[in-house]
């Protein structure tokens, strides 16, 4: 064991804050993923970031859309978990080959309405939230609602914290 190794718990070994939420994922996914169990050194953090990702499976963003936003911050955070991960999830909704190694490289788009939001996730995290006047008009020209901005900004603070926490303890890195 590294002195920076976080320990892998499971419903029977974590923290007693954090073993219902070990043990609802160990259900929902037949195992506990890699970061969950290691997220689980910190019952807060754990609980935070089931929170997180919860939430944005119930926001106004559809699934592509959250995929994109997912391997958008991924990319940006050198999450190669997250960018694992989601490749197969996309994958999984049939998402053009295409389009996935698009958003892994951090190539522009070929669907204009999906490369909008791309562009108006990089413009949010680049400029802290202050986003430029032609990104905003383009993506509300495209369609989105102030909803699906701030749900973006949602988005981007989720994966913030789960794709930092996923590189602090090398979830996913060996």
């Amino acid at each position: 064991m590294t002195f920076r190794q976080f320990p892998r718990f499971d419903e029977q070994t974590g923290p007693t804050a954090a073993r219902d939420a070990l043990l609802q994922n160990k259900r929902e996914f037949g195992a506990i993923p890699e970061p969950i169990a290691r997220y689980a050194s910190s019952p807060l953090m754990l609980g935070q970031a089931l929170a997180g990702l919860h939430a944005l499976d119930n926001s106004s963003l559809r699934p592509l859309e959250r995929e994109v936003l997912a391997m958008t911050m991924g990319r940006l955070n050198g999450c190669k978990f997250c960018l694992k991960l989601h490749r197969r999830l996309l994958a999984a909704q049939k998402a053009p080959a295409e389009l996935i190694d698009a958003l892994e490289a951090g190539s522009a788009l070929a669907d204009q309405r999906l490369e909008t939001l791309r562009d108006f996730i990089l413009d949010t995290v680049e400029h802290h939230g202050e986003v430029s006047p032609e990104v905003w008009t383009r993506f509300r020209e495209a369609g989105y609602t102030h909803e699906q901005a701030l749900d973006v900004v949602l988005g981007i603070s989720v994966y913030t914290l789960t794709t930092f926490a996923n590189r602090l303890t090398e979830s996913g890195e060996g």
